[in-house]
């Protein structure tokens, strides 16, 4: 199948399966002698399973050695359950400096009167500070 068909059918744009290509994630295509590329059906089942992995928060490098490690498919599961765990203390860490954030802008929020002079705005003086 041509590119086109097979971005349809993997859900993804041309443009990220030449980006795929590019990153190694996605195997160079083999060429017809018109120059076309031409892909079968392990191509969309790795976009796939690209795509799935990046809904989960994995980034390319990560998905680079998931993908390593899913073409070893005889070998034990703990290389894989300790990405996906540490993945998950990620998620973890990423979720409390979100709450932080939220906590700090919301106790600004509280504190701005929302009227007066802009030069005694409690948001825009915690923003215009030097750190400590």
């Amino acid at each position: 199948m041509k590119i086109g068909d097979l971005a349809k059918r993997a859900g993804v744009g041309i443009d990220t399966v030449r980006y795929y290509e590019r990153e190694g994630l996605l195997p160079q295509a083999q060429r017809r002698s018109s120059g076309y590329r031409m892909y079968d059906e392990d191509d969309i089942q790795r976009l796939r399973f690209i795509r799935r992995a990046k809904a989960l928060g994995f980034t390319l490098p990560e998905v680079r050695e998931l993908l390593a490690l899913s073409s070893r498919k005889d070998d034990d599961m703990a290389a894989m359950k300790a990405a996906a765990r540490q993945k998950l203390v990620d998620v973890d860490a990423k979720i409390a400096e979100l709450t932080r954030i939220r906590d700090g802008l919301g106790a600004l929020i509280d504190a701005c009167p929302g009227q007066g002079a802009l030069a005694r705005c409690p948001i825009l003086n915690a923003i215009a500070e030097e750190p400590a």
